[in-house]
Order: structure tokens, then C-alpha cells, then sequence
């Protein structure tokens, strides 16, 4: 209890000291102490909604304190007013609950749904990038195709294919930036000297990619045209049939946004991309005669080893997924947006809920009843259309036995086998009675 008045402490139980570390003694001789608990991260939104809770008398706030050893907890704390016979407010009482256990299964589900996110995502973009590079040879087509899949792929600002024209003579075949929509070959009159940039040079005769964390730690950047403004770039080399087309890079503003990560995507959309390109010319220039039927035969061998090495990394990425979603120790299920079907469920989920993965896969959510109220469901539904993923929004589930539990659900819409799915995580709420009040 507080004075609404000073903010002093008035009474405090003794599991203030169970929570903070420190006295009750120490706090009703000194009653605005409790305002150096609060982590310094925290404190001056804390005490500004304290300040505004002895006017409205709510006070609803989850935060950090700081014991006296420097451990960090996380606390819940709820308030309501009392008023005098006027009305007006002159004391705030409430309860301090903490919930450092509930923040760390929270930050883990959130982990692990990212991951699976990341990993699905990263599956699908490049399998859908490989296909569509290979699925018409216009040199126009080919080229939108691969930037817009590298802008997909790379969180870069702007992306770009130079072609190789002469030894070293760079031509700005392609430009794209991102939300922009692409411009026609024929405007960019942009062209390079790759022996006027060193580093330029450097990745023509050595095939080698090339991730810059800063430029301005690049001496040779300044002599790169049109790219005075770019402060993290990566760039990887178009090579087909043993022989360099050109290069790939893209760039953004700010520095060190790329990752050795990043670059590996780079470089394995370049793969295909190169074949394409070397396809691509030949079908323009008509070139059939017999020294070039046999390069393009060569071509279209690595090209089907590009799809091989992409299939591997779309499994590979597949792989990682299923891991995710297999092992991890959080109920993660999969289901169909329209009638809540279940499409798969992982071994925590049949833990949890008491249902083995044959018994639920292809019944729906509304034949097992998991939902206790499915108005809940239907809501969810909705607020996903609306507002995007949802992260730990506390709902009632019904296991096989029939008992509810108290859940924090997570969820976010997937492409699943060409269906529109849910692809969701719940977990259970710390136990009340493990927690402190105050």
C-alpha cells in the first residue's frame, strides 16, 4: 500500500523480502526505496505509470527489479485505488507477483518459433527461386526473376546484375531497389571498368565472393560508381561453364547488416542464376552450332546439378525444420486455416494434450474438442488476418482426458503441402502456486 499523495510505502507483506532480497524493515524506514529495485532499464516508465495510476487508480505493469546481488527478476504488479468519502483517490493498493519463469518459457517459445519460421521460409524461397529462373529463357524474364528472388532472400536495399563485356568491361545489366518496381535494361547506360576498382578486378580473376561488413573500411570503394551511399555490400561471381558472366551483389545503407549466412544464400542462388544467364544468350543469339550445342548441353548439366545442389539446401533447410518442430520441447501443431485440421503434430504435442499423432492427423479441432470455447479459435483466426502472427495470448485447451489447461498460444499462418495452415505452439503458464505474491 502506497500513499497516492507521496508515493510512499505504507505496508508491505513479508513476501516483499522473498522477491526483492531485501527487508520490509528496510523499506518502511526508507518508503520510497522500492524505487531503486526497479531495474534502471525500466524505472522511469515504471514510476511515470505510477505517477499516472494516483489519478486513474489503475496500475497493470510487467517489469524488471534488481535484487541486491544484481539478479535480475521479473515481476507482475497490479494495482486498484482507494478512495475517501469525496471520492478522490488517497491510497494505491496492489499485489507484486513474479513471473520470472513465465518470461523464460515465453522468450523460449518465441525462439523456437522463429527458427522454425526462419527455416521454413528460407526452404521455400530458394526452391521457388531455382524453378523460376529455369522457367523461361528471355533474358528480361531471367533477370527480373533474379533479383527479385535475391531481394526475397537478402534484406538488402538494393540489388544488382553486372554483366562481364569484354575482359573488363562491367555493364549494370539489371538494378532493382527494394518496393521499387524494376526499370528495362536499355535505361541503365551504367558501365564499369573493372581495372579502374581493384577489388572489382580482384573477384573477376579470382572467382571469389567478397562480404564488406562497412565500405568506408574498404580503401578501394571509392573508385565503385554509383555506390557512394552503400555501406554493408556482398557480392558473389556468375560463373558457367567455368567461365565468369559477371556479378551479383547486393547492398544497403547501413553497415553490417550482411551475414556470412546471407552470403551463402547469395551464393547459392547464383548457382542456378548463372546457368540461366548462359542459357539465356544462347537462345537470343541462336548460336546452334556444334561448339555451342555442347556448351549448352554442359550448361543444362549444371544447371540440373544447381536444382540437385538447391533441392539439397531446400531439404537441408527442410531438415532443420523438422528438427525444430520434432524435438523441440514445446507442443507445436499444424493446421489447416479453414476447418482447423490437423496436417501434423510433434512429439511434445502428444505429451501434452494425451493424443497420439495417428489419433489427430486429419481430424479436425472442433471433432476432438480441443478448443474448451471455439469462439476462441474463430478470434484467432480472425486477429492472424488482421494483425499478422500472435505471440503468447493466453487461452483454455481441452487435453484427451478432458482436462482444460491454461495456455499461452502462439501462432502464425503457413504455406503447408499448397494449403493455407496455422502453424502454432502453446505452452503452460508457470504454476500460481510456485509463484510470490506480494
Amino acid at each position: 500500500m502506497i500513499d497516492a499523495e507521496t508515493k510512499k510505502a505504507l505496508y508491505v507483506t513479508d513476501a516483499y523480502e522473498t522477491i526483492t532480497g531485501r527487508s520490509c524493515q528496510s523499506l518502511l524506514e526508507n518508503p520510497s526505496s522500492y524505487e531503486e529495485i526497479i531495474h534502471p532499464e525500466d524505472r522511469v516508465h515504471v514510476l511515470a505509470k505510477l505517477g499516472e495510476a494516483t489519478k486513474t487508480g489503475h496500475f497493470n505493469e510487467r517489469f524488471r527489479i534488481m535484487r541486491p546481488r544484481g539478479e535480475v527478476r521479473w515481476v507482475s504488479v497490479h494495482g486498484f485505488p482507494v478512495r475517501d468519502t469525496a471520492g478522490k483517490i488517497y491510497r494505491l493498493v496492489g499485489t507484486a507477483q513474479e513471473i520470472t519463469a513465465q518470461k523464460e518459457a515465453e522468450e523460449k517459445v518465441a525462439k523456437h518459433l522463429a527458427a522454425a519460421e526462419s527455416a521454413w521460409a528460407e526452404s521455400d524461397a530458394l526452391n521457388k527461386a531455382t524453378l523460376a529462373l529455369t522457367a523461361d529463357l528471355r533474358m528480361d524474364f531471367v533477370l527480373d526473376k533474379l533479383l527479385q528472388s535475391l531481394l526475397e532472400l537478402i534484406p538488402g536495399e538494393c540489388a544488382r546484375v553486372l554483366l562481364l563485356e569484354g575482359d573488363t568491361q562491367l555493364l549494370v545489366a539489371r538494378e532493382k531497389l527494394r518496393h521499387e518496381v524494376p526499370k528495362m535494361a536499355p535505361e541503365y547506360p551504367l558501365t564499369l571498368d573493372a581495372a579502374d576498382s581493384p577489388f572489382l578486378l580482384r573477384m573477376l580473376t579470382t572467382q571469389n565472393s567478397v562480404l564488406l561488413a562497412d565500405t568506408k573500411d574498404e580503401k578501394d570503394w571509392p573508385s565503385f560508381k554509383g555506390h557512394s551511399d552503400i555501406r554493408s555490400w556482398l557480392c558473389v561471381s556468375l560463373v558457367a561453364s567455368q567461365q565468369t558472366l559477371g556479378l551479383l551483389s547486393v547492398g544497403h545503407t547501413q553497415p553490417n547488416t550482411f551475414t556470412q549466412d546471407h552470403l551463402r544464400r547469395t551464393q547459392l542462388l547464383a548457382i542456378p542464376a548463372a546457368a540461366a544467364i548462359q542459357n539465356s544468350r544462347l537462345y537470343e543469339r541462336a548460336e546452334i552450332y556444334g561448339s555451342e550445342l555442347q556448351r549448352r548441353l554442359t550448361d543444362l548439366r549444371q544447371t540440373e546439378n544447381a536444382l540437385e545442389q538447391s533441392e539439397e539446401a531446400r531439404r537441408l533447410s527442410e531438415d532443420k525444420f523438422q528438427k525444430v518442430f520434432r524435438f523441440s520441447p514445446i507442443a507445436f501443431s499444424i493446421t489447416t486455416v479453414k476447418e482447423g485440421r490437423f496436417i501434423d503434430v510433434n512429439a511434445a504435442f502428444e505429451r501434452r494434450y494425451g493424443y497420439s499423432r495417428s489419433e489427430v492427423i486429419g481430424r479436425t479441432v472442433g471433432e476432438l474438442r480441443i478448443w474448451e470455447d471455439p469462439k476462441d479459435r474463430a478470434l484467432m483466426i480472425a486477429q492472424l488476418q488482421q494483425r499478422g502472427p500472435l505471440r503468447n495470448v493466453i487461452t483454455r485447451v481441452r487435453t484427451k482426458s478432458g482436462e482444460v489447461k491454461t495456455t499461452a498460444y502462439s501462432a502464425d499462418k503457413i504455406q503447408f503441402d499448397g494449403q493455407s495452415c496455422i502453424l502454432a505452439v502453446s505452452e503452460d503458464l508457470p504454476d500460481n502456486d510456485k509463484s510470490f505474491n506480494s
